[in-house]
């Protein structure tokens, strides 16, 4: 779909003939051998003038010069010629002469080619030997052509094209095998004689060379190929009228040569074994007179492969090959052209009169219309020599070479424009389109009428001025040397945007570089679409601002501004109003695709104009998330909700939206790229998150009611809510019913289509309307048999137990006992409240009937007692005046005090009271409430020696010594109170000891684990996975799903787990792995990797417990001074003193800044880490300090 389009070229004009041109790619320029004044001139072209280089005589005899070539790496020149004399010029000469005459063969040279490396020269003489040179011309091969060279390729014949081996019986012509030709060619030559050059062409990767000579012997001509070391590899078939042109393609598949019959001619192409390969005629050439030949002098393929230039006598045509057709896209009436050895699209032409050498750039571009809607129909126009292919893709996606419309020329075409001729009007008038043709004998100029579906009209062939200016533009240059190969403009707020795409791939926006290795590109009204060399499609949002552009990223897989497409698509055009992108693939074929992102824009910019029908259809089609219509303009919609129903009209579509919808906003989450970075904002008004749907719901249901061809979209509305409202549903046919419509069936089948049957079969049975509940039933797949007969009994019923068997079989338990107490059946009441424990419920329907309330309370205290509730259960029977279950419930629970004073209301004897009041002091005991335990010793057993002890036990010292000293017992103060003391400070003094002895050993051991692990990370995280065996080398360590199913080596150790699993098998491996970990971890195992963990925790537990005891250990000190135990005072507040810097320490160092973090989890965000505070001992001043 792409035409060649001149953007470059440069001449200059000179009176002497030029001999040769050769390419000097290093500094860009032109070198020409000129024969002026008796002189062969060697000249250097630039910048529109010859600057001479070097000067000779030329040779005695005629001569021809068969090649001339430039050295860019030495700047020396060698020329070649037909008399066998081999000339080197050098520009920067210092011990060499400049000019030398390096060698000469005797009997003439016929072709002679330098390799694509420059390292071997090839030399074909006309003795019929073919020579081998290196760079400073030292012989490395010499081969001889001979006939016996036709022997080493065996093309075989089986006679198929001989007629006394044909069938000529009955239907000989169907049975012929189609692959065999009817002849088969012997490899006779073309009648003229001019025809006899020797031609040579190298392989792009300079491992093959070939050679076209005629075998004098056999008088044919043969194409020979030789490897690089002279080898003959093979001979090409047989091939009558092959003539001498020949150039092998750059990319190596296929040779190309030139084969004459007597009307036509014909390129045809080998493969390197020498079998032909298909071929393609050449067209008929304008302009020739009668009775001249013009002959082909040469066939030359650009260094890219995707063009093959073949030159006359007269001209050049210029062909590319697309879909297996051959395209004729240029014809230039020079006859002399010379490739650029590096860029692809640039070439040297001489004229044929000898005065004026023409350089010239040629890219590849679409010839297309406008993409700006309305008028995007996607016109696109081919050029084929005489033959211009149109296709509007808007109306027809025809591939090449087909094509909607064929225009035959009067002559063949180099250019064409595309413009927009009128708009058409209000009427429905469709647009047409001007197609301007630039043909070698002048402009002509057709219309094209999009409606009529009609081939194209000319109306003019004479206007010159427009398309010369297109081309003209297309022609202009940057001055920092970029070439832009095309031009495209937005118009964004009466601004334009010129982006440009460079020669070397980058994608301009008014000079900034937006991206490299751009291939192709196209502008929209609302996008820059561009294709990349990573095979990616991206959509850059116009802006009015070009440093507000903003390129995706190269993540199709998450992006919609980005998409893979086939390697090497390029695009042709697209049409917004269709949301179509037309793009064409390396081997030709057309693909249509429609992008997210332009499909979005057209939705957006549809619910912008308030436009819902198109914008959903567009949803519907592409397969667009519906929401979008909502939450692209939240506000908008919720007002429009009547103009959005007008506008849709169809009922099937109102419900296809509303069954669509979702709490999500896909404007922010799913569609968010596809937005302009101006327009991604988070404060948007919507409705969205929790009650987007009902207020849409609702905001349908507020527009529908009134509406009756809209019941069912009611009903969709109704059941789309979250959660759904079923009943509403129902109520709607229940409606409809009362009515006499005769719509109540299918809407019956449309809410059963919509939801599960069976939940509204429960639903209807629940609104106590068998007959609703019946039509239901008939929609779904229940057995007749089964539910005629279950809704005949509740039919047989009376109203009430009917609504109480409904809700009961709807396990509706609540709403059946309140019908159970409007049916006054106290009893099956009671039962029921046991059976589904509705206690509170049936509570609250008596609460002004005290003797059934009471009832139930002695239901609900009983329930609670079996149920362990023992608190709740003591108050409901202390609400009942029982006494004596109060009492034992209180002691259940723990409550001593309520269990004794409920017990004395009894009342209790005075020996049961007493076990009571023992047995709760025991349970405070076992529970380490010794406060509790003491009181009641002393307030309800009169145990004061106990009450002191176990005052003492709790570290209550001024309670017990309170007790004892309101008592006559004065001697409890040396046997029961000073032994407490004693028997606590043994205590303190055995924890403090413990816990010096814990941190002695267990912070020198962290800091030692520590340190291994700074020294060898991956031998403290068990990365010596083989435990330092040999491993075998026949052995693969490769990572399997089992082997890394437990993390990296340093997440294992860690609370997190993988982004996924291979299968539920691996989720359970991968949870028994985490529970064997964390066994692990909880144990601590001296030498593990969870050790250090361990023992961290443990010190925090340690500061823990100290800091907990320190208030105890402060009263005990103070008794301990108070009963003259000032020694063991000073030994107790010591060891707490030693224990408390022990600990201060210990956090300093275990739980430091560098040690949180080494705390963490490796290789993950670190969690807070809280370090413990150690608190302060107070200790008494009067003990003194360090004794």
């Amino acid at each position: 779909m792409r035409n060649l389009r001149c953007v470059r070229q440069s001449s200059v004009k000179y009176t002497p003939d030029i001999k040769a041109t050769a390419w000097d790619v290093t500094n860009d320029s032109i070198i020409c051998l000129r024969d002026a004044d008796g002189y062969l001139r060697l000249n250097r072209w630039v910048e529109d003038r010859f600057h001479q280089i070097a000067s000779w005589d030329p040779p005695q005899t005629p001569y021809e010069v068969l090649d001339l070539h430039f050295f860019g790496d030495t700047e020396s020149t060698c020329t070649i010629f037909d008399n066998g004399d081999i000339v080197v010029v050098r520009e920067n000469h210092t011990v060499e002469e400049k000019i030398e005459l390096v060698g000469s063969i005797d009997v003439g040279i016929s072709a002679a080619a330098w390799s694509p490396d420059e390292e071997i020269l090839v030399i074909a003489t006309k003795a019929s030997t073919f020579i081998y040179l290196t760079r400073d011309f030292e012989e490395l091969v010499s081969v001889e052509l001979t006939a016996r060279d036709l022997e080493v390729s065996d093309h075989v014949s089986v006679g198929w094209g001989k007629k006394e081996t044909q069938f000529k019986g009955k239907k000989a012509r169907t049975l012929r095998d189609p692959t065999v030709p009817e002849t088969v060619d012997d490899g006779r030559l073309a009648e003229s004689n001019e025809f006899r050059e020797t031609n040579i062409s190298w392989r792009g990767d300079g491992a093959y060379v070939a050679v076209n000579s005629i075998e004098d012997s056999t008088q044919r001509r043969v194409i020979r190929i030789y490897s690089r070391e002279g080898i003959l590899d093979s001979v090409s078939e047989p091939v009558n009228g092959l003539i001498g042109p020949l150039s092998w393609r750059p990319a190596g598949n296929l040779l190309a040569g030139v084969q004459l019959f007597e009307d036509k001619r014909q390129v045809v192409f080998f493969e390197r074994n020498g079998l032909r390969h298909g071929q393609f005629p050449l067209r008929p050439l304008d302009g020739v007179q009668d009775g001249k030949e013009v002959s082909v002098r040469s066939l030359q393929w650009n260094v890219d492969s995707t063009v093959l230039a073949i030159s006359y006598d007269d001209r050049v045509q210029l062909w590319t090959m697309s879909n297996y057709h051959w395209y004729l896209k240029q014809e230039i009436m020079d006859p002399s052209l010379k490739w650029h050895s590096e860029k692809p699209f640039s070439f040297l032409l001489a004229s044929r009169s000898g005065n004026r050498l023409r350089r010239l750039q040629y890219s590849f571009d679409v010839c297309a219309g406008p993409i700006f809607p309305p008028f995007d129909y996607g016109v696109v126009a081919v050029i084929d020599g005489k033959i211009l292919k149109v296709t509007p893709f808007r109306q027809a996606n025809i591939p090449p070479p087909m094509s909607l419309y064929e225009i035959s020329l009067d002559a063949n075409a180099n250019d064409v424009l595309v413009t927009l001729e009128s708009t058409g009007d209000e009427s429905g008038k469709e647009p047409t389109f001007k197609i301007q043709v630039l043909k070698l004998g002048g402009i002509s100029t057709y219309i094209l009428n999009v409606s009529t579906m009609k081939p194209p009209v000319l109306v003019d062939d004479a206007n010159h001025s427009s398309i010369e200016e297109h081309i003209a533009a297309k022609v202009s240059a940057e001055a920092d040397g970029s070439l832009p190969l095309y031009f495209a403009a937005s118009p964004m707020d009466g601004v334009p945007d010129v982006f440009k795409l460079t020669e070397n791939g980058s994608l301009l926006a008014n000079g900034r570089v937006l991206a490299r290795g751009c291939t192709s590109y196209l502008v929209t009204p609302s996008h820059l679409i561009f294709t990349t060399s990573q095979h990616l499609l991206k959509f850059v949002h116009i802006m009015g601002d070009t440093e507000l552009l903003e390129v995706p990223p190269d993540t199709s897989e998450s992006d919609e501004r980005c998409r893979s497409i086939e390697r090497g698509a390029k695009l042709v055009t697209a049409v917004p109003s269709t949301f179509a992108v037309v793009l064409q693939m390396p081997r030709g074929n057309l693909e249509t695709i429609y992008p997210r992102a332009l499909v979005l824009a057209g939705i957006r910019q549809s619910i912008d104009e308030k436009k819902y029908r198109k914008a959903f259809l567009a949803c519907r089609n592409q397969r667009v998330d519906m929401n979008i219509l909502h939450d692209h303009r939240p506000e908008q919609f919720i007002g429009n909700v009547g103009l959005f129903i007008d506008q849709i009209k169809k009922v099937e579509h109102i419900d296809l939206f509303l069954s669509s919808l979702k709490e999500e906003d896909v404007s922010k989450t799913m569609y968010k790229e596809t937005l302009r970075a101006e327009e991604r904002r988070d404060d948007n008004t919507a409705i969205n998150g929790n009650g987007k749907i009902n207020k849409i719901c609702n905001t349908f249901l507020e527009s529908l009611s009134g509406r009756k061809a809209n019941v069912k979209n009611m009903i969709t509305a109704q059941v789309c809510k979250s959660p759904p409202d079923f009943d509403a549903g129902l109520l709607e046919i229940v409606r409809l019913r009362e009515k006499g419509s005769d719509q109540v069936d299918e809407t019956v089948e449309h809410i059963c289509f919509l939801a599960d049957v069976n939940r509204l079969f429960d639903n209807a049975l629940g609104l106590y309307d068998l007959q609703l509940t019946l039509l239901i039933a008939q929609q779904s797949q229940k057995d007749p048999r089964e539910y005629l007969p279950f809704l005949q009994n509740f039919q047989r019923m009376e109203l009430l137990r009917r609504k109480f068997s409904i809700d009961n079989y709807l396990g509706r338990f609540k709403k059946a006992l309140q019908h159970l107490q409007n049916l006054n059946a106290f009893d099956e009441l009671k039962a029921y409240t046991i059976r589904h424990s509705l206690y509170d419920e049936a509570l609250g329907f008596y609460r002004y009937d005290d003797d059934k309330y009471f009832s139930i309370m002695q239901l609900y205290a009983d329930h609670l007692k079996s149920t362990s509730w023992f608190k709740e259960a003591a108050t409901a029977f202390h609400y009942l005046n029982d006494n004596t279950q109060a009492s034992e419930c209180y002691r259940q629970a723990h409550h001593w005090q309520d269990s004794l004073s409920t017990a004395s209301l009894i009342p209790l004897p005075a020996d049961q009271l007493r076990s009571r009041a023992e047995t709760l002091a025991q349970s405070a005991i076992e529970t380490k409430d010794f406060r509790a335990a003491a009181t009641i010793y002393l307030d309800y057993l009169h145990d004061i020696p106990s009450a002191a002890k176990y005052f003492c036990k709790g570290y209550l010292f001024s309670e017990a010594f309170r007790t004892i000293t309101l008592s006559t017992q004065k001697e409890l103060l040396s046997s029961v109170f000073d032994a407490g003391l004693a028997e606590n400070m043994a205590s303190i003094t055995e924890l403090l000891a413990d816990c010096k002895a814990q941190l002695t050993a267990q912070v020198p051991r962290i800091r030692e684990l520590r340190e291994k692990k700074k020294q060898d990370p991956l031998a403290f995280y068990e990365g010596d996975v083989n435990e330092g065996k040999d491993i075998p080398d026949d052995v693969s360590l490769a990572p399997t799903d089992a082997s890394t199913m437990g993390g990296s080596l340093f997440t294992r150790y860690t609370n997190r787990t993988a982004t996924g699993t291979a299968d539920t098998g691996a989720s359970r491996r991968s949870s028994k792995n985490r529970r064997r970990e964390e066994r692990k971890r909880a144990r601590g195992k001296k030498g593990s990797v969870y050790e250090e963990e361990y023992l961290v925790n443990s010190v925090r537990r340690l500061v823990e417990r100290v800091n907990s005891v320190g208030d105890e250990v402060g009263r005990l000190v103070e008794w301990l001074v108070r009963r003259r135990m000032v020694e063991r005072a000073r030994a107790v507040e010591g060891g707490m003193r030693e224990v408390v810097g022990l600990c201060k320490k210990a956090v300093g160092e275990v739980f430091g800044k560098e040690e949180v973090v080494a705390v963490g989890e490796v290789g993950v965000e670190q969690e807070k880490v809280d370090v413990p505070i150690v608190k302060d001992f107070g200790a008494l001043t009067f003990l003194g300090q360090g004794q």
